[in-house]
């Protein structure tokens, strides 16, 4: 936010220091707007420069920021695929270890377990 302030007070130094050597100009009123034309072009050219740098700069970020963010994307996918893995995993073995207590109770001489 202090940037900002500092191009206004540069902005407003500016015109006073143009004003102020329109006030004082030794040269004629043609040399003068001649003089004044092209600062106002060196100005227009200096805010378009500014204007596309800050638009460069918006979109390095957003490609960065969308970059980080499928990153995070893929990642936490990665991670889903592998808990759910797991969870299989887990599940088969508790399937597994059913029907092998189910098994052995059904091999017992008794038939009330083991």
């Amino acid at each position: 936010m202090e940037e900002k302030n500092g191009f206004g007070y540069f902005l407003l130094g500016l015109g006073l220091g143009v004003a102020a050597g329109v006030l004082i100009a030794p040269k004629s009123g043609a040399e003068t707007r001649e003089f004044l034309k092209s600062k106002a072009g060196e100005s227009g050219d200096y805010l378009k420069s500014r204007a596309n740098e800050s638009t460069d700069y918006v979109k390095r970020r957003t490609e960065e920021v969308r970059n980080a963010a499928g990153d995070v994307l893929e990642r936490g996918k990665q991670e889903v695929n592998r808990r759910k893995d797991n969870l299989s995993s887990a599940v088969e073995a508790g399937k597994q270890a059913y029907r092998d207590a189910v098994s052995s109770f059904e091999k017992s001489p008794s038939g009330e377990g083991v």
